[in-house]
């Protein structure tokens, strides 16, 4: 494989992992104010083969935040217990956020990446056949 395909697979690797990532912030933000709900978090690691890094990174599981939920009070809620609270959830929006737009950023970069290495290939094509 060449290094220009090799470079066009890991930044798209990343796209893969930072999109996933955005569709599970997504769906935390959606579910912020959904009792009960547990905020879903994503681990990314590096891809090997035969014992070597290929520069490839991949998700991991999805993961349920363990935090304790926030204890709403509300009496007239049908899920509030005899005190009149019930659990909420452990959604942070600005952490959420935070997180969306690392993940954005991150995003970005590898599309940068990857138009980078395109027009790079795209150039010495354009040499060869000189």
């Amino acid at each position: 494989m060449s290094e220009f395909a090799k470079s066009l697979d890991v930044t798209a690797s990343g796209l893969k992992a930072q999109a996933q990532r955005l569709r599970h912030l997504s769906e935390n933000i959606a579910n912020a104010d959904t009792p009960g709900y547990r905020r879903k978090t994503i681990s990314f690691r590096t891809e090997f083969t035969a014992g070597e890094g290929t520069g490839r990174v991949e998700t991991g599981r999805v993961q349920l935040d363990r935090s304790d939920l926030t204890q709403v009070y509300d009496p007239t809620h049908p899920m509030a217990d005899e005190t009149g609270h019930y659990d909420g959830s452990n959604v942070n929006l600005v952490i959420e956020i935070a997180d969306a737009r690392e993940a954005q950023r991150s995003y970005e970069a590898n599309l940068k990446m990857f138009e980078q290495a395109r027009q790079m290939s795209s150039g010495l094509m354009d040499l060869l056949r000189r």
